[in-house]
């Protein structure tokens, strides 16, 4: 059985200050905008340099008005798409614990037991509902079967998982199977085995919408045209303010970049949200308490109903 997680350690609310989420440098955009928002601020400085010792190239700045308003849309509809997505994939999470908890929560207290073995079965099944959980992360986030659901199935499973294309449908296909035998062999009447289904289908329904999310990215051409535009405006920002902020050109363009650069990059992050960015779900988080009420269940359960059935 594997080691439990008490729970304050996956749920620790973070008590940040104002200050320190300002300068929060690792779940910030700043490192993958630096070199671009600096790239910026010297062609900023540079114009400077060619209008105050050459020649004056500057542009009025109300040619910028309606390219700045275009720029802008592209920028809202890009950030909302992105989180259009990140928090879909947040209630698919969201409805995959609840099925979890009730689909576990029907097995353990529906399934009559007849014999040890099965109780043995009943646990082994109620763990399969964890492996489902963490299958499923591996397999959004393209990563192969390892050491996180050993402990938890026996090895020939274990064997299998490692060997088939789509392991969390693999082990829907395991769970149905029991379901299926225990009511075969009378333990479970048809209203609880199709009410039990019913929970197992949402969990698959759960995959499936997440595999949508995930093989469904922003299309290629609107990111490249937005990336195009963002270039565009920032280079040509330096002609429109230099005539009127001269040497306060570079950073003023420096501020300007940093902004329209982070929110196009926080929409990049976002897009996927199954990943292993900062800002992704945290999926480690939610495995392990579904893991937790699993193994809770199997504790407390059978000491709360003090059950003599030998």
């Amino acid at each position: 059985m594997s080691e439990k997680i008490p729970l304050s350690k996956i749920i620790e609310p973070e008590e940040k200050s104002w200050l320190k989420i300002i300068f929060c440098w690792r779940s910030s955009v700043i490192p993958a905008i630096i070199p671009r928002v600096i790239f910026c601020g010297l062609f900023g400085l540079l114009i400077s340099l060619i209008h105050y010792y050459y020649t004056d190239v500057g542009l009025p700045v109300l040619s910028s008005v309606v390219p700045s308003i275009v720029l802008g849309l592209l920028l809202v509809f890009r950030t909302n798409t992105a989180y259009e997505r990140f928090w879909e994939g947040r209630k698919l999470w969201g409805s995959l614990v609840n099925s979890i908890r009730n689909l576990a929560r029907m097995i353990w207290v529906s399934v009559t037991e007849n014999s040890p073995k099965d109780r043995e079965e009943k646990s082994k099944t109620l763990r399969l509902l964890v492996v489902f959980a963490i299958t499923t992360k591996l397999h959004l986030r393209g990563q192969p079967i390892n050491s996180e659901i050993r402990d938890l199935i026996p090895e020939c499973w274990y064997e299998r998982l490692q060997e088939v294309h789509n392991p969390p449908l693999q082990v829907a296909l395991l769970i149905g199977e029991y379901l299926q035998q225990e009511f075969e062999r009378n333990c479970i009447n048809s209203y609880q085995l199709t009410a039990m289904l019913k929970l197992l289908d949402t969990m698959v329904d759960v995959l499936g919408g997440c595999e949508r999310i995930l093989k469904t990215p922003i299309p290629v051409a609107y990111s490249i045209h937005l990336k195009q535009l963002l270039l565009i405006y920032c280079l040509t920002l330096p002609f429109q303010l230099v005539t009127e902020l001269a040497w306060w050109t570079p950073p003023i363009v420096s501020v300007i970049s940093f902004t329209v650069f982070g929110i196009e990059q926080i929409g990049i992050e976002i897009e996927n949200p199954f990943g292993l960015d900062a800002n992704d779900l945290p999926l480690e988080s939610i495995c392990q308490t579904i893991q937790i009420n699993i193994e809770e269940l199997i504790d407390f359960i059978p000491r709360l109903r003090e059950r003599k059935i030998f």
